[in-house]
């Protein structure tokens, strides 16, 4: 298509929203549940939505049958979900190995991750105010500001988070 002819088709769509509206609103639930199942995940299957439908609607002018919007729809989920899928395994092979490489160089890393899995295991309450006063270095006060309760409240949750920390610790052994 010339330039000015797509030009033209693009001004037509924008004066006419409501048919991109008419056609958003006609597929999109559709959509949705396919990328949540391809997914499993409710945010990324919105994105997915979004950016398919973007990416299609696009070449809206393009289509020589429009009834063929939702299968062209349908694919780019399915190649964008793909991707995705792709790109996130790629991403946890790398982080895998990196973990791997570190633990075995620094016995002080393996340390860190056992003391990190413990605190996982803690309640959030008590993790967080382990967390703010140990990590972050926050005093009592600073720390009980951040979770918004008292001091006496964050001393306490720091109290009860080491002894369970040391329980679970003795635990291991």
């Amino acid at each position: 298509m010339a330039p000015a002819t797509h030009l033209a088709t693009e001004a037509g769509l924008r004066a006419q929203p409501s048919k991109l509206e008419e056609l958003y609103g006609r597929c999109a639930s559709r959509a949705y549940r396919l990328a949540i199942l391809l997914t499993g995940d409710p945010d990324a299957a919105d994105d997915l939505v979004q950016d398919a439908f973007v990416k299609v609607a696009g070449r809206f002018g393009h289509l020589r049958n429009r009834d063929s919007f939702e299968p062209y729809l349908r694919r780019a989920i399915v190649n964008q979900a793909r991707s995705q899928i792709r790109r996130r395994t790629v991403e946890r092979r790398f982080i895998s190995t990196a973990q791997q490489d570190v633990v075995r160089n620094d016995p002080d890393v393996e340390m860190q991750m056992d003391l990190w899995h413990l605190l996982l295991r803690l309640p959030p309450r008590q993790r967080i105010a382990l967390v703010l006063r140990f990590y972050e270095d926050l005093t009592e006060e600073q720390a009980a500001e951040a979770m918004n309760v008292s001091p006496r409240a964050i001393n306490s949750l720091v109290s009860r988070g080491l002894s369970r920390l040391r329980a679970e610790e003795g635990e291991l052994r």
